[in-house]
């Protein structure tokens, strides 16, 4: 780097070599010092007409120092005091501090060197100052040392980098106290030292060009140099023409032309794209306009129906209440009808959790493959009762069952479409019929059974200790879903109507409503066509049925037109209550619910 180029840009670092609290003499040393006789008469007539060299060592030579070899028969104690001493009066902590252009402010403070006497500070980067600081050659450094308890000014030097000397490295020199070194871009610089010049380097000599060669690029100079004036000729010749012909307008004004008119169509185009864009919006608007209105009337009904629906709000909540009281209460006595049905008591053995269904006995998923065939058949007798109360009980506590079963009696199987198997082998008996294959479909049947019933009892808030227990869950849900103080609804008339046929013995006494019915039929009368029903009361049978009610009530065929005739005149309709005393050993006992086939075709 040339010396003109140096900036504060190109320093990075500043090392200090010698580090010394030696003062200054009042006067520099120079030759003067130096213990010298000329023997030229000249020389000592000009000695006062020199001019002073400064140094920085003195040039008189060195006195004998008396050396002292006390420090051999010294203690540690001394030794120790005399190191202390001697690192005291050379070893510091220094840090040092840039200014420029005269400034209180410094630009760079560095680090603080720990108790040495060189020094390798850390690099830095000075581009953050700004280019009015980088773009400077000349700065202010100050030596800032620390010997013993505060900090003091040791050095200040005004150093320009164009005055620098190159030094290249650190090894084999001789530093003067307190000398900086300075890192720049391209290696290490000095004020105190000499420059030392690189060796030039030792290459091979390169071949050189013949005369001939030589000869030919001295021609072709020539040649260049006379085509060169011949292009200057021309250029002038050509701009004094021009400068002579007048300006010719025409082909600019066309091409302004031209210009204009891609201008003018291409705005064309614009307005005619503004133009589309700005109908399109319109008919947006407009469509948001007729949404928006529709919107408004759409929420001023809205608005109406909510006024209207609040004002119904109290009575369709209490109608809910009420709805879901008497839901209670048909579902409380419908387990109760269901207990009495399927009545589920302890086991006369008094075994622990062992109970009979309809006088039937179940263990608890636990018994004897190899057992009679009698036990076979009353095993799945027992499962067939408890099937068709599962059945029953998903229906009237509104619980689908994750497994549906089919029901035929001691029969019955269930269906399993949860897990991954064949559609041929989702169905599991609830019997045995022998064999290692049937008793495990057997056993996995009862146990899709038993998770019917765990399903049905979470459904009404019950923990189910062990799903094996399968009559005492039953049991359990049972006795809850019937449990309660409040009065058990009564079943309502032509909800369930008892069609009894056959033989009847005994007394009949029954009331005038029996023709008269909640919907429009009387319990003979309503049976559907083509029934077992109306078969069997058809005819003169149901004449006889109806001549010995009238016997039983003491009315006779009079109180039976009396009957009919208040029934289709509408002025009155008698009610009383009903005694059915059939013989039920001799009598066939047939139910119909309304609604139920439906509603069971519909769930199944």
């Amino acid at each position: 780097m040339l010396s003109q180029n140096r900036r504060l840009r190109h320093l990075h670092g500043i090392y200090i070599r010698n580090l010394s609290f030696t003062k200054p003499h009042g006067r520099a040393s120079d030759d003067l010092d130096a213990d010298l006789h000329s023997t030229k008469p000249q020389d000592a007539q000009r000695q006062h007409q020199l001019h002073h060299a400064h140094s920085s060592e003195s040039l008189r030579p060195r006195t004998n120092r008396r050396r002292s070899t006390t420090v051999t028969n010294a203690t540690p104690v001394t030794r120790h005091k005399q190191l202390e001493y001697t690192v005291e009066s050379r070893a510091a902590d220094v840090f040092f501090s840039l200014y420029c252009d005269g400034g209180e402010d410094p630009i760079y403070i560095s680090e603080v060197g720990q108790r040495s006497m060189n020094f390798n500070f850390r690099f830095f980067d000075l581009s953050a100052a700004g280019p009015s600081i980088t773009r400077l050659s000349e700065l202010k450094i100050r030596l800032w040392v620390k010997r013993r308890t505060s900090w003091s000014l040791l050095l200040s030097q005004d150093i320009d980098l164009r005055s620098l000397h190159y030094i290249g490295s650190l090894r084999n020199q001789h530093f003067p106290p307190n000398c900086f070194i300075f890192h720049l871009d391209d290696g290490m610089y000095s004020l105190d030292l000499a420059s030392k010049r690189p060796e030039p380097k030792q290459t091979s000599p390169l071949p050189s060009s013949s005369y001939n060669a030589l000869m030919k690029l001295s021609n072709l100079n020539n040649s260049i140099q006379d085509a060169l004036a011949t292009r200057e000729a021309l250029t002038a010749q050509i701009n004094s023409l021009l400068e002579s012909t007048p300006d010719d307008t025409v082909p600019q004004a066309q091409e302004s032309a031209h210009l204009a008119s891609k201008y003018l169509s291409a705005q064309k185009r614009t307005l005619r794209a503004a133009q589309t864009r700005r109908d399109d919006l319109k008919t947006s608007i407009q469509a948001r306009r007729e949404a928006i209105k529709e919107g408004h009337s759409a929420q001023c009904r809205a608005a109406d129906h909510v006024e209207h629906a609040q004002s119904k709000l109290p009575a369709s909540q209490g109608l809910v209440s009420s709805t879901r009281e008497s839901i209670h209460g048909q579902r409380h006595r419908i387990c109760e009808d269901l207990a009495h049905i399927f009545p589920i008591m302890p086991s006369p053995s008094g075994a622990p959790l062992s109970f009979n269904i309809c006088g039937v006995p179940l263990p608890n998923s636990d018994y004897d493959p190899t057992s009679s065939s009698s036990t076979e058949d009353s095993l799945s007798a027992a499962l067939g009762y408890v099937a068709q109360l599962t059945y029953a009980l998903q229906f009237y506590l509104c619980v689908p069952l994750p497994y549906p079963i089919t029901t035929f009696g001691s029969r019955s199987n269930i269906r399993d479409n949860i897990s991954l198997l064949p559609d041929a082998q989702r169905d599991f008996p609830l019997f045995l019929r022998g064999g290692a294959t049937a008793q495990y479909r057997f056993d996995y049947g009862w146990f899709l059974l038993n998770k019917d019933i765990e399903a049905l009892c979470v459904s009404a808030g019950l923990k189910i200790v062990d799903i094996r227990h399968t009559l005492p869950n039953l049991k359990y849900l049972l006795y809850v879903c019937s449990a309660g103080s409040d009065e058990v609804p009564e079943r309502k008339r032509g909800g369930i109507r008892g069609l009894w046929a056959g033989r009847m013995k005994g007394r009949v006494g029954i009331g005038s409503s029996l023709d008269s019915t909640d919907d429009g039929a009387s319990s003979a009368g309503g049976s559907r066509r083509g029934s077992m029903d109306s078969e069997i009361l058809s005819g003169k049978q149901r004449e006889a049925l109806n001549r010995a009610l009238g016997r039983e009530n003491g009315h006779g065929s009079r109180g039976h037109s009396r009957q009919r005739s208040v029934g289709a005149t509408g002025r009155q309709q008698q009610q009383s209550p009903v005694r059915l005393p059939f013989d039920e050993g001799g009598a066939k006992l047939t139910l119909r619910t309304k609604g139920l086939r439906e509603n069971a075709s519909a769930h199944t």
